[in-house]
């Protein structure tokens, strides 16, 4: 096995973590990861409080080391759900997606519980400052990733943040991640780990749906975009300094660089889209995906992901070590 100081720390086999994708990654998927050695977490942020009853008290009832994935300004939109969440004392709690206040908050409040609190950051100014509220890990996630994310690619934001870090705290990649060769280029940078979100989106555990599934499954890195529209037509305020990577369809090629004349028709387009989503219309619909696109092309047990993906990079570092000379 790999062993890490994020292994270490949480007490897990594999430097294997889920993404907690809204709309994806429930308590069965969290399950799966977890029960394969890796870190499963539940994506709770777009969820209401009966989804909350309903899949983080799945993960619960798993056992072992599972958490839950929290974008930091939605929570502070929907009075009631932290503390619910709090209720089923998950063991990790991600956080993703706040302002400096924000992150100190929420990061002493999850500390509270006891709980391992692991912080996503785009740059190494966020690092500092999750840093300096106390996270017990932090997750560098570059550019490539699939849904939201800023503009630093991986390959330097792991060495910059771990500069920052100098080994205070376990330091995760994420952005660019499919598979063993992937963990082991993270690791030869300096990580303790990966977090991997397309690749567990299209398992046999995910919420994806069948749409979703088939739609990333047929289509390329290629076919990718950034785009505001999802976030405009849902009327959800994200920063502008996030975009979303999704597939392309009908939708993002009609409103991709109109938000404000998509704002202004919300009230007449929101209806219409809601309804699309629903009956899982791929031309309409959001088609989250990271740029790892190209290197997914199945629907794969969780479990499989996670051992398949430790089994490749321990023979990758086994390789690259026999290519030393005395």
């Amino acid at each position: 096995m790999i062993s890490t100081k994020l292994t270490e720390l949480l007490g897990i086999d594999h430097p294997v973590i889920s993404a907690p994708m809204g709309s994806v990654s429930g308590g069965r998927l969290a399950t799966a990861v977890t029960g394969a050695g890796g870190l499963g977490l539940v994506g709770v942020s777009y969820g209401d409080a009966a989804f909350i009853d309903e899949h983080v008290a799945q993960a619960a009832q798993g056992g072992g080391v599972w958490g839950v994935g929290c974008v930091m300004f939605t929570f502070d939109e929907r009075p009631g759900l932290w503390d619910k969440v709090l209720g089923y004392a998950p063991p990790v709690i991600a956080l993703s997606f706040g302002d400096a206040d924000q992150v100190r908050r929420y990061v002493a409040s999850a500390a509270d519980t006891g709980a391992h609190v692991v912080v996503q950051v785009h740059d190494p100014e966020q690092a500092a400052v999750a840093v300096q509220a106390g996270a017990s890990v932090l997750v560098a996630q570059g550019a490539e990733a699939g849904g939201h994310h800023k503009t630093q690619a991986t390959l330097p934001l792991i060495p910059a943040v771990l500069d920052l870090t100098q080994g205070a705290v376990p330091v995760v990649a994420a952005g660019g991640f499919a598979d063993g060769r992937g963990l082991a280029a993270a690791l030869a940078l300096g990580a303790d780990g990966v977090m991997m979100g397309t690749r567990f989106a299209l398992t046999e555990e995910s919420m994806g749906t069948p749409g979703f599934k088939s739609s990333l499954i047929s289509g390329a890195t290629a076919d990718l975009v950034d785009t505001r529209a999802f976030d405009v037509v849902r009327g959800i305020p994200w920063d502008e300094v996030y975009r979303a990577r999704s597939v392309s369809n009908a939708f993002t090629r009609a409103w991709t660089g109109r938000d404000g004349e998509l704002a202004a028709r919300r009230g007449e387009i929101e209806p219409e889209w809601v309804a699309a989503v629903a009956r899982d219309d791929t031309s309409q619909r959001a088609l989250f995906a990271g740029e790892v696109l190209d290197l997914v092309q199945d629907v794969r047990p969780a479990a499989s992901v996670v051992h398949d993906t430790v089994a490749e990079a321990e023979a990758i570092l086994r390789g690259l070590t026999a290519r030393l000379t005395p």
